[in-house]
C-alpha cells in the first residue's frame, strides 16, 4: 500500500486540482462504458480544458515550476506533459482514440506530479520560498457549471 504524501499546505490547491482532472479521466472512461456519443465527450472535455485545466497548466509553469531550475529534467518531463496534452484536446480527428489517450496520459501525468515532481518541489525549495507561493484553486465551483452530467 502507497504511504500517504504530506502536501505542503502551499501546494494543496494544486493537489485538489488534481483530483478534479483525475475525474475527467473517469468521465471519459465512463462516458465510453455507457456507449455515449463520443462528440459529446469530447464536447466536456474541450470545456473542461478552457476551464480548468488550462488555467491550472498555467499557474503550475508561471508560478510553481520555476521553483526548480529550467532544465530539470522532471520540469521537462512536466511541460513535455502539458504540450502533449494540449495538443490531443486541440486534436480533432479520431476523438475515441485521442478520448482515451487524453484519459490515459492525464492520469499518468497527473500521477507523475503528485509522485514526484511535487516531492523534488518541495524537498529542494525552502520554506520562506514555500510560503509565500500564491496558488489557488480554479476546478471546483467551474465543474459544478457543467449541465450535462452524462457520467450519472
Amino acid at each position: 500500500m502507497r504511504k500517504p504524501i504530506k502536501r505542503h499546505i502551499r501546494l494543496q490547491p494544486l493537489s485538489r486540482e488534481h483530483h478534479q482532472g483525475l475525474l475527467l479521466s473517469w468521465k471519459i472512461r465512463e462516458g465510453f462504458r455507457r456507449k455515449l456519443e463520443p462528440q459529446r465527450i469530447k464536447r466536456y472535455v474541450n470545456w473542461f480544458w478552457e476551464q480548468h485545466l488550462l488555467p491550472h497548466f498555467t499557474q503550475e509553469e508561471e508560478v510553481l515550476f520555476p521553483l526548480l531550475s529550467a532544465d530539470h529534467e522532471h520540469i521537462q518531463k512536466a511541460l513535455s506533459d502539458h504540450r502533449h496534452l494540449k495538443q490531443l484536446v486541440e486534436q480533432e480527428k479520431d476523438i475515441v482514440v485521442t478520448l482515451n489517450q487524453i484519459a490515459d496520459d492525464l492520469e499518468n501525468h497527473i500521477r507523475f506530479e503528485e509522485r514526484i515532481l511535487f516531492n523534488v518541489i518541495q524537498e529542494a525549495t525552502p520554506e520562506e520560498y514555500l510560503e509565500v507561493l500564491d496558488l489557488h484553486e480554479t476546478g471546483d465551483a467551474v465543474c459544478e457549471q457543467w449541465q450535462d452530467e452524462f457520467w450519472v
